[in-house]
């Protein structure tokens, strides 16, 4: 199993779509993914949560905000950050992982439902090939 971390500072959005994108699409080759932030928000972003559900993924259990604490000792294969406030606040350095990578996405908090849906699909449309590409040579 090939792990990957998604990091955002919020954990409530970007970086939860990113979690489910990956376990979603990528689980049947081996690929877990989880998520956790530098400044996390106390729930996930409603329009998050209904995007998910929407698209029969959500899980109460799986997708909520986490501190990057919880992950310090964890390997991963990849850590990926998706903002430039967790590339900055949250070290990668203080992660173990084989590799990290930083691909910002814009922020759809505090937008209407579709800028949500914007964002994921671009995450899906960018962030799903670079995780398979860098992976299928680990």
């Amino acid at each position: 199993m090939k792990r990957v971390l998604i990091v955002c500072r919020g954990n409530s959005c970007r970086s939860i779509m990113a979690e489910a994108i990956i376990n979603s699409y990528l689980s049947i080759n081996g690929v877990e993914a989880f998520s956790c932030g530098s400044n996390i928000k106390e729930r996930i972003n409603p329009h998050t949560q209904q995007l998910l559900e929407e698209r029969g993924v959500y899980n109460r259990e799986v997708y909520y905000p986490k501190g990057c604490e919880e992950f310090k000792d964890v390997e991963f294969d990849l850590v990926v950050t998706v903002c430039d406030s967790a590339k900055e606040e949250c070290s990668i350095s203080s992660f173990k992982t084989k590799e990290s990578i930083h691909m910002g996405f814009e922020d759809p908090d505090g937008k209407d439902y579709r800028e949500f849906e914007k964002s994921f699909f671009d995450i899906r449309e960018r962030l799903l090939p670079k995780v398979e590409e860098i992976l299928q040579y680990k």
